[in-house]
Order: structure tokens, then C-alpha cells, then sequence
């Protein structure tokens, strides 16, 4: 079942859902900008929003601007706490080592994701439980299934 949460919105294109079904609402720019290859800058929405206690927004990056043209967040998910009443503001990223990448106002620039948060409740121990895992961590599951071949030397 789909939750529906209301989020106040101050100024700005509202965000909207492309498509029945999605997860995330497209954020527009508020100003226009070139990011030359593999600068970035940090670009306006004009958005400030108000979310519930319990909430969450993470902006992350469009699918369709990363596969074509290298464009990307820098600080994905940018996290958007329940008490933040600022406008949101995207760090993007031109990956691209050759072509200038243009921003011009009310393109679609990132997504915006609501979700409900836990709270975690930190309790110190001294050992933690054993799990299947371990401490095997980054490429401990190799590079492909069955291959036998590992990536640098960890299993």
C-alpha cells in the first residue's frame, strides 16, 4: 500500500512524479549554468519544503542524465532532515572529460525521495554477534559468479 505524506512547499517549481508509480519527484533548477568538464556546482532549486516528524527527503541523481551525459550528484543521497527549512540545493557533478554540460532554469535536475525514518537506538558492547559475513568488505564477494577470479587479492 502506498503512504501519502503531506510536505509543505515554500517558492519554487513544485516537484512532480513523471510517472504513476515512481519513487522519486523531479527537482528543477532555479538558475542557468554551464558545468565545463569535470567541474561541478552547487545549483539552486528555489525549493524549501516542510517535512513531517518521522520523514526524510533524499535528493539523488536523474537516471537519464548520468547514462547520457555523465551528470551526477556529488553527495548522493543528499539527505533533506525534518528540520531543515532552507532551500534545497544540488551538488552536481560533470563527469565528462571533454563536453560541457548546460543548466538552464526549470530543467529537471535531480529527484526528490520521501521516505518514513527509524530512529536507531545505539547501544555500546564490547563484540558484536558473529554474522555470516565478517568483516569482508569492499570486493569481498569478487567480480563475477563462479569465476574464480578475485579483485586484488580479496576473496
Amino acid at each position: 500500500m502506498v503512504e501519502n505524506v503531506e510536505v509543505l512547499i515554500a517558492s519554487g517549481e513544485v516537484p512532480v512524479y513523471a510517472h504513476p508509480g515512481d519513487a522519486g519527484a523531479d527537482l528543477h533548477s532555479a538558475q542557468s549554468l554551464v558545468l565545463a568538464p569535470g567541474s561541478r556546482a552547487t545549483v539552486n532549486t528555489g525549493v524549501s519544503i516542510a517535512l513531517p516528524d518521522g520523514y526524510v527527503a533524499f535528493v539523488v541523481p536523474r537516471s537519464g542524465l548520468a547514462a547520457k551525459s555523465g551528470i551526477t550528484i556529488v553527495n548522493s543521497p543528499g539527505t533533506v532532515d525534518a528540520g531543515y527549512r532552507g532551500e534545497i540545493r544540488i551538488t552536481m557533478l560533470n563527469t565528462d572529460a571533454e563536453h560541457p554540460f548546460s543548466i538552464e532554469v526549470g530543467d529537471r535536475i535531480a529527484q526528490l525521495i520521501v521516505m518514513p525514518v527509524s530512529r536507531a537506538r545505539f547501544i555500546p558492547v564490547q563484540t558484536l554477534p558473529g554474522s555470516h559475513r565478517g568483516e569482508s568488505g569492499f570486493g569481498s564477494t569478487g567480480i563475477a559468479k563462479g569465476s574464480g577470479i578475485e579483485e586484488k587479492g580479496v576473496m
